[in-house]
Order: C-alpha cells, then structure tokens, then sequence
C-alpha cells in the first residue's frame, strides 16, 4: 500500500513588474492585391492608437492565462531593464508564427518557427519570410475578401461625421 501525503504536480515562476517595449510598423499583404483600395497606413495607424488607448484588442498572456498582460502607450528606451545589459540569452527553438494561403500565396497552413535570442534585454521579431524552419500543417485555401464586402474605415468615418485622425 502507497499512501500520497502531498503531490507537487508542477512549479509556476512568476517575473515581477515585467515591461515589454514594442516597437510595430505596418506591412500590407502583397498576396491581396485585390485589398490594394485598404492599404491606407494612416486610417489603419489611427485605428491602431485608438485601439492601444482602449487596451488592446485582444487579451495579451505572458505564457500562461492566469498571466494576463496590460497594453498602453509608452515613451520607447525611457524604462531601465533588468536584462539591460545581462549580455546574449538564447531562447531555444519557438514558434514565430503560422503562415495562411492570403499570406504566403500558397494553399496550405503551415507553422513558421525561429530561434530568438535576447542581446542586452532586446529581442529582434524577424520578418516572417526570413523564418527558415516551416512546417506545412494542412492544405488550405485562401478566405476570399472583395473590397464591396468591406465596411472601409473612410465610409464609416463620413457617415458618423468624425475625423480619420483622432
């Protein structure tokens, strides 16, 4: 007979007070050129502003859900980091991100992975064309959009009465 007095199924370590600073800019999908007439960076930088003023668009999680991250509008390189100047830390193989036939321009899913490194608490996001470990998941083709199926954010903008850069 065995008797269990106390089971640790797993550890959870937690960082206190973490920052992440990002850096975006925008990239239109040059596999869509039938979305050409959207490829206006100001309405589309305006709606990304309003939408870090709100908090994001979706919920952000560090890792795990019980690990919820804030988004809001900060001043870049203002905030010390405590990896700084801890040197070069490698993260091993992860995924970067999963490529769609309007994407990539072919009929599959596939998974883009890379191997990050943080230098001095900065990590460099590669474009995803300069992932060379891919992997196909499933063959797929593309969503079809039309511009004419598309509320544009100029209309939307003219029927409210409201400027595109508030």
């Amino acid at each position: 007979m065995i008797i269990v007095t106390h089971l640790i199924l797993f550890f959870n370590t937690y960082l206190k007070n973490p920052v992440y600073e990002v850096k975006i800019h925008f990239e239109f999908n040059e596999h869509r050129p039938d979305l050409k007439g959207d490829w206006n960076e100001d309405k589309h930088f305006q709606i990304f502003k309003r939408s870090i003023k709100a908090g994001g668009r979706r919920y952000v999680f560090l890792g795990t859900r019980e690990c919820q991250a804030y988004v809001e509008s900060v001043e870049y390189d203002q905030t010390k980091g405590y990896y700084d100047d801890k040197g070069l830390i490698s993260f091993g193989t992860m995924v970067h991100g999963f490529f769609y036939p309007d994407e990539s321009g072919k009929d599959e899913l596939g998974v883009r992975l890379w191997q990050p490194k943080m230098e001095n608490g900065i990590i460099k996001f590669p474009k995803p064309e300069s992932c060379s470990l891919t992997r196909t998941l499933k063959s797929m083709k593309p969503k079809n959009f039309a511009l004419d199926e598309i509320e544009l954010a100029e209309t939307l903008l003219n029927e409210l009465g409201l400027e595109g850069d508030e």
